[in-house]
């Protein structure tokens, strides 16, 4: 396909999200996409200057341009959402360039640039999305904590989360337990649960996964790993294996929601998307 290089998923991104009944979360959407496109995950691995993922952010890219055609709706942070346009339109490669351009041409227009800046617009692929720069920045800032530090953190999330008697354990003895919890149903009824905490730049693969799981026999009903990373495709796909217990996935992704949804660190403010379709009716 002709035009920047992240056009390619826009087509995928708007299956994926019909497929999903409209819409569903940053991570999960993404995931999809790239599940979708049987990208290896060593082209997802991949990254940009800033270090996050080159496939990841096209897909950002990808979501960016179909907001700014009023396909996608971008008013709840962290859900992508098709519009009501956008579940009804049905795009070929030839639509997907005419979208590109009547942003693109729009942009430059709005910021006012000259027609020989077009270049500087297309050549996109090492730039983060507006949207998404507070997200890789807190990424960055959560990969340079001490390990310590990072572990106080979570217990601080995971406390804002609702889970209860959070304890950091992280010894090594402790074979991969860094922190115990409870999650209560009630006053009465609760289950245990262990938490792994990885700083990590690059992906948990699913050894650590088995790993984990065998350490939770007989400790906890529940586990649950947390990443600054990601976690390959292999490695999720162990998490819920047939037969054995669920492992739940925070991946760097999810960790940013939840800062997000929790406001924690995070300042929110409002942005506002004109929707240029909106007004074509009154031309």
């Amino acid at each position: 396909m002709k035009g920047s290089q992240f056009l390619e998923y826009i087509i995928p991104l708007i299956e994926v999200l019909k497929e999903n009944g409209g819409s569903g979360t940053t991570s999960e959407i993404i995931d999809a996409v790239i599940d979708k496109m049987n990208i290896p995950d060593e082209e997802v691995e991949k990254t940009i200057a800033s270090g996050a993922s080159r496939i990841r952010n096209r897909i950002q890219w990808a979501r960016l341009y179909l907001v700014k055609a009023g396909l996608m709706d971008s008013s709840q942070r962290g859900i992508w959402k098709l519009t009501e346009g956008g579940f009804e339109k049905d795009l070929n490669e030839s639509d997907v360039y005419q979208l590109f351009t009547k942003v693109r041409d729009s942009y430059i227009s709005d910021k006012k640039i000259k027609k020989e800046s077009k270049s500087k617009v297309d050549e996109i692929d090492n730039t983060i999305v507006d949207d998404e720069i507070h997200s890789e920045y807190l990424l960055n800032i959560l990969k340079k904590l001490s390990p310590k530090g990072f572990e106080i953190l979570c217990k601080r999330l995971l406390t804002e989360i609702g889970i209860h008697d959070v304890v950091i354990t992280g010894k090594p003895s402790d074979q991969g337990i860094d922190g115990t919890g409870i999650i209560k149903f009630n006053d009465v009824v609760g289950f245990n649960i262990i938490f792994q905490f990885k700083r990590y730049k690059d992906s948990v693969s699913p050894h650590h996964v088995r790993d984990f799981r065998g350490t939770m026999q007989g400790r906890a009903d529940k586990g649950v790993i947390i990443t600054t990373g990601r976690f390959t495709s292999e490695a999720k796909k162990e998490a819920v294996r047939d037969g054995v217990p669920t492992i739940e996935l925070i991946d760097g992704d999810k960790l940013v929601s939840l800062f997000e949804k929790y406001e924690l660190g995070l300042k929110p403010k409002t942005i506002y998307d004109v929707i240029p379709n909106f007004f074509d009716k009154y031309k």
